[in-house]
């Protein structure tokens, strides 16, 4: 994350720009390139039908993720994992809604096949092209102001990746060789007072300025000592040392604020994420409808009090909420304090004790999810009492509810399901949501949602 300190246009914001742009589009408009090529290929035209198609799965395949640095055999497992969940998401949606066999199986056939092969060699090619298509706008020459940890780990990123279009010269740093490594030293080219001489001797482009932003004075009497330079001038804040979740340059009436934690559903992303919950959470009721039927008349006729358990839980921005599950207890805590359900715990009935190993008891959720209290993937919601206990003792906790809660989730799909007895289980569960919050795409909730019938089919931790 850059943040440019005049108001020039720099060549480097318009190559981040562009590998941005690049991530996000090259993948959805591959695979539409690819329907395009296969409905040719088989002799058909480009009817309505196919251009409904290609809007679907460009709303499943946007954004991208194009893998700059992964190994071949970890790109080609992501590639057909992703494509797979997604062919048998198009398919579950034609047949539900009978219009599989409007499109000639010879089409989607050749077409899912040479997504994978396309998708993968453009996905390998990028980082030989890359550098030679930027390179057209030429490559900027630049030094960085500090040795820090920060400063080495941007020469670093510099050096490993061409494709950002920037030679690195050196390092300036008033620390002499032997408090700053011998790598660094190998590299650095004076003091932070020679620094304004040696950009204007050797046409340097771009400066990167390290320093800590409690080093202030210094900052001022360096950038100063700049002004009459034409080189681009960037601060890179060492807001690293807090845990970022979506974070990014932004600006309020041409103010420059930096988003150190941002919840991911930020306009478009918000609007993708809300509608996928309600077209997938209203075909699941259609689904299920008979089922949640019949669980509540077997709820009722096994054992006295109501069929629905009410539970108030913390949703999105830390509000509560009231959330739905079928009654698997003889009690309905609500209180100021909750015992989570443990193995053989003789306040869960036997019809609870199915349910609960099924998730069955969940179902209700999705009535929350057309509310729009809840999301179909999320951080799963824990009891109002959990939160007020945990909020003390594991930092970073409440920003878990910065996006709604979920029926199932990132640390439910890795093991981290049901009952956590102890904190040290707790801490890992967080981590997990904190990490779906920095790394959410729908691609990643379609698979956490196919991941999930695997994991209620083990029925481990479900008591």
């Amino acid at each position: 994350m850059f943040a440019s300190a005049n108001s020039t246009t720099p060549l480097l914001r318009s190559q981040v720009s562009f590998l941005s742009f690049l991530r996000a589009t090259l993948d959805p408009l591959l695979i539409i390139g690819c329907l395009v090529a296969a409905v040719a290929f088989n002799g058909e035209g480009f009817y309505n039908r196919y251009v409904v198609l290609a809007l679907i799965v460009f709303s499943l395949t946007f954004p991208g993720n194009v893998s700059l640095a992964t190994s071949t055999t970890a790109l080609l497992k992501e590639i057909v994992m992703g494509w797979a969940l997604i062919v048998m998401i198009l398919v579950f949606l034609g047949y539900a809604t009978q219009y599989l066999d409007a499109f000639p199986r010879e089409v989607l056939v050749s077409w899912a096949a040479a997504v994978p092969v396309v998708l993968f060699a453009a996905h390998r090619s990028i980082p030989i092209l890359l550098p030679k298509i930027l390179a057209i706008e030429g490559v900027r020459t630049a030094v960085i102001a500090s040795t820090n940890d920060l400063g080495l780990r941007l020469a670093q990123q510099f050096q490993a990746k061409p494709y950002l279009g920037v030679s690195f010269a050196g390092f300036f740093d008033d620390r002499g060789p032997e408090r700053i490594g011998t790598e660094a030293a190998s590299r650095l080219l004076g003091t932070i007072a020679d620094l304004p001489a040696y950009v204007k001797r050797n046409r340097i482009d771009a400066i990167f300025i390290t320093l800590p932003m409690a080093s202030q004075p210094r900052i001022l009497k360096l950038l100063d000592g700049l002004s009459d330079t034409t080189a681009s001038i960037y601060f890179v804040p060492d807001i690293f040392v807090v845990d970022l979740i979506q974070a990014r340059v932004d600006n309020i009436a041409n103010i420059p604020v930096v988003a150190v934690c941002e919840s991911p559903f930020y306009g478009v992303n918000g609007m993708i994420k809300r509608l996928s919950d309600i077209v997938l959470a209203t075909l699941i009721v259609v689904m299920i409808s008979p089922i949640m039927l019949a669980i509540a008349a077997a709820v009722k006729w096994t054992s006295p009090g109501p069929v629905l358990f009410k539970q108030r839980r913390y949703g999105a921005d830390g509000k509560e909420i009231m959330v739905y599950k079928f009654r698997s207890m003889t009690v309905c805590e609500d209180g100021a304090e909750v015992r989570q359900a443990q193995k053989n715990d003789a306040r869960v009935t036997p019809l609870g004790a199915f349910l609960r190993r099924t998730s069955l008891d969940e179902l209700p959720q999705f009535i929350n999810v057309l509310q729009g209290r809840m999301s179909i993937v999320g951080p799963r919601p824990h009891a109002v009492a959990h939160n007020e206990l945990y909020r003390k003792l594991i930092k970073g906790y409440m920003v878990r509810h910065k996006v709604k809660p979920g029926i199932t989730g990132w640390a439910q799909v890795n093991g981290y399901r049901g009952e956590t007895e102890t904190l040290e289980k707790m801490q890992r569960r967080i981590e997990y949501d904190l990490d779906y919050l920095r790394s959410w795409s729908l691609r990643l909730d379609l698979y956490i949602i196919f991941k999930t019938v695997f994991v209620v089919l083990k029925s481990e931790n479900a008591y």
